[in-house]
């Protein structure tokens, strides 16, 4: 982002003055990130202007940008605008920008109807019970962005199946702890070698397979434990998941290492370098793949790198 651009978001932010902010934010035409693979999805709070600002030097495949939790009541509106004009900023982005807004009942249908005009690649809504809902969510949103959907509460958990009512509801995050609270099960259950956890993992991932949804697992909460989260990621891997959601930069890492498909990541550098050569005859050195989203030059020469270390 622009320094004198970020001074005035700062500068407005630090004064609370919404409607300075809200002048800032210009609707735009945002080129839309339509990749799936992505197996990293760093969740990042909307209100925090330092995290928001180092979004392109982030190493997760997918940036969640979060109205929802850990965002409190009074930063909400600030958090709505700060994804707007960070989204505004970042028109072609090698990250997919999912936003994570509020349940239904509690302003989300009002946020989706707001940045629809700033165009995320991705919407998620949180706390889904139904098709109805999810019919309703389609009907207001941009065609061209997808619906991801966090199952959290017993009746989605109920409706799992059913929930993928249109092609562009591509992606299910499994929201455990929530998931557990709204069934009445002790978060104690929550363990790699627990029968009732197993279960669930092995169900939501065949279940969202079955009706070909991208399943992403559950976050672990405790980032400073990587020991266990090793675990985790080993586990889910050999149950068939290729994503997990993450708090931190380190988790990120652990994930992307572990979740890598070598032959298919070498596969794609081939393809990114054919492509980009392709087009750089043309004088063209930026560019959306439908497959692979956004190709640059540092894009082009990562892939580079990758073949020249295999």
């Amino acid at each position: 982002m622009r320094n004198n651009l970020l001074d005035e978001i700062q500068k407005a932010y630090d004064t609370r003055d919404l409607s300075a902010l809200d002048k800032l934010a210009k609707p735009t035409f945002r080129v839309i990130n339509k990749k799936k693979n992505f197996r990293s999805a760093l969740m990042l709070s909307c209100n925090n202007i330092k995290h928001l600002s180092k979004i392109a030097s982030l190493q997760a495949d997918c940036i969640m940008l979060n109205l929802e939790d850990g965002v409190s009541k009074e930063e909400k509106p600030f958090a709505l605008v700060l994804c707007a004009l960070f989204l505004s900023e970042l028109k072609e982005c090698d990250k997919k920008l999912v936003v994570r807004v509020n349940a239904l009942d509690e302003g989300g249908y009002e946020e989706i109807t707001y940045l629809n005009q700033f165009m995320p690649d991705a919407i998620r809504v949180p706390k889904i019970r139904d098709k109805s809902e999810v019919k309703s969510v389609l009907a207001l949103l941009n065609e061209t962005t997808e619906l991801h959907l966090s199952i959290e509460t017993a009746s989605a958990w109920h409706n799992l199946s059913s929930l993928k009512v249109d092609k562009r509801v591509t992606t299910f995050y499994l929201g455990i702890l929530d998931l557990f609270a709204d069934m009445k099960l002790p978060q104690s259950l929550i363990q790699s070698s627990n029968p009732t956890m197993l279960y669930m993992l092995s169900h939501f991932l065949i279940t969202c397979k079955s009706v070909f949804v991208k399943p992403v697992s559950f976050v672990y909460q405790d980032f400073k434990n990587l020991e266990e989260f090793g675990m985790w990621i080993s586990l889910e891997k050999s149950m068939g998941f290729d994503a997990k959601g993450c708090i931190s930069p380190k988790q990120v890492e652990m994930v992307n290492e572990i979740f890598i498909n070598k032959k298919e990541e070498l596969k794609k550098a081939r393809v990114i370098i054919k492509l980009f050569e392709m087009h750089a005859e043309m004088g063209i050195t930026g560019f959306v793949d439908e497959e692979y989203g956004f190709i640059d030059e540092p894009v082009y020469k990562g892939a580079l790198a990758l073949l020249d270390n295999n």
